[in-house]
């Protein structure tokens, strides 16, 4: 089972503010810590497992963050409109584009993602499969 995530920030408050945009709607809680900043997702019946935290800090060794090339963290949103939000939250907090909201043909029909890079270009998925939302070409 997957415990937490570690996302390396050079700029903890310029990340923070990303991970607060599209974490707080999706039912984390934000709290300053000495390292940085740590997301923690309450358990809630019915919600498909999680990890238990999100830390956004600086790297432990004091050099620079940098991308993982291929690596993607994704969370899980209620309804289609609500990965359209947080889509839009992530680009107004300094987050950039990396595929709007939608479907994608590669994926099941039920899959309705939206991608970001966050301000250090780590990459982010937020999806929705929700059954009662739709499928795609319906």
């Amino acid at each position: 089972m997957l415990s937490y995530i570690r996302v390396g920030a050079n700029d903890t408050a310029l990340s923070g503010r990303f991970y607060t945009a599209i974490l707080t709607p999706l039912g984390y809680r934000k709290e300053e810590v000495p390292e940085g900043i740590e997301f923690t997702f309450p358990d809630r019946p019915g919600r498909s497992p999680g990890p238990a935290a999100v830390y956004v800090a600086k790297p432990y060794d004091g050099k620079e963050a940098t991308v993982g090339n291929g690596s993607m963290t994704a969370f899980q949103a209620e309804t289609q409109e609500m990965v359209r939000t947080l889509h839009a939250a992530g680009l107004e907090a300094g987050g950039s584009d990396e595929g709007a909201p939608g479907f994608r043909a590669q994926y099941g029909d039920r899959f309705y993602v939206g991608y970001l890079r966050d301000p250090l270009g780590n990459k982010v998925a937020i999806f929705c499969a929700n059954p009662a939302e739709g499928v795609r070409g319906r």
